[in-house]
């Protein structure tokens, strides 16, 4: 959870997901859905479906203990090198060295060196300073203050170098360039597209339901309970049409924008209020590997769906 995010919106949703999933055979055993139920608002949710698969890999190949082997450790979906290294100084004081971000920005700055996060010459630089540095005795200890020590005080704006325990061997400091490192990647335009998102709604006795699909395992939103959509206005007849649905009337809600790490989506909701039919008319030509489910709009979810999806489920419940 804390790849990617801050500790401070990590952990209420570290605590829900404890509760449900206390040991490594609950969350193995656990329907995705629910682990992705757990990890809706948090974003990037490719974490959560590999730490799903990894639970499960350590429960079929390691008879429910987790390895203690880096490479192991590194073999299971989602960790990778500093990911495991943490794991193992942290949880068995082995040395192992890391390199997260906060990391990063401590060595770039103390030994000046150049380059940005993400390229390979920055980065093969700063993990043979780590390995140098890591001490064989309280490995644990090291590791744990050298991230702490990026994330409160040599922070990536107004470092606090003042109370910093390095600042009489930082040449950053001692020149007055800690804003100029770790250097900044060079910026790219990002990408904009557009969507139409379909959202079919049915009205029975006062209760409202809304049909959504579920998205591939791979790509955005994989596995998240989403919306259908069409690239043009022309294509929602026949959205319907496959769907099974006679459309009654429709109604065009506020559009928004969602900002993923490489692109915009600008998104244009139209609810399409339906003649009332068999809820478990939809036909199957869609596509079978893709399950539709009709959501009641009464309840809270129990699946896990994408920030828009939320977003839109929230404000269909208020208006």
């Amino acid at each position: 959870m804390l790849q990617q995010t801050q500790v401070a919106t990590v952990i209420p949703y570290y605590h829900r997901f404890m509760d449900s999933f206390p040991s490594i055979r609950d969350l193995a055993k656990a329907d995705e859905d629910k682990v992705l139920h757990h990890w809706t608002g948090l974003g990037y949710y490719a974490r959560a479906r590999n730490l799903h698969k990894a639970a499960k890999l350590i429960v079929d190949e390691h008879k429910g203990v987790f390895p203690t082997d880096i490479e192991q450790v590194i073999a299971l979906p989602g960790i990778g090198r500093s990911t495991a290294g943490a794991i193992l100084s942290l949880a068995l004081n082995q040395h192992q060295p890391i390199l997260d971000g906060n990391v990063k920005r401590v060595l770039a700055r103390c030994y000046l060196v150049s380059g940005y996060n993400g390229l390979s010459a920055f980065d093969k630089n700063l993990w043979c300073l780590s390995e140098q540095l890591t001490p064989a005795v309280d490995t644990a200890s090291y590791n744990q203050a050298m991230m702490d020590l990026g994330a409160t005080v040599c922070t990536r704006s107004k470092p606090n170098c003042e109370i910093c325990p390095l600042k009489t061997g930082c040449l950053a400091f001692a020149g007055n360039e800690q804003a100029n490192y770790p250097q900044k990647r060079p910026k790219k335009t990002i990408p904009e597209k557009s969507t139409i998102m379909i959202i079919p709604k049915i009205t029975n006795s006062g209760k409202s339901q809304v049909l959504m699909e579920k998205r591939p395992p791979a790509g955005i939103w994989g596995g998240l309970w989403c919306f259908h959509e069409v690239s043009k206005h022309t294509q929602i007849t026949k959205l319907l049409t496959t769907l099974n649905l006679q459309e009654q009337s429709r109604e065009a809600l506020p559009a928004f924008r969602h900002t993923f790490s490489h692109f915009h989506l600008d998104i244009e909701p139209i609810v399409i209020h339906c003649q009332q039919n068999e809820l478990a008319q939809i036909k199957s030509e869609i596509n079978e590997q893709q399950p539709q489910k009709w959501y009641d709009l009464s309840v809270e979810a129990s699946v896990g769906l994408a920030a828009s999806t939320k977003k839109l489920i929230n404000l269909l419940k208020h208006t």
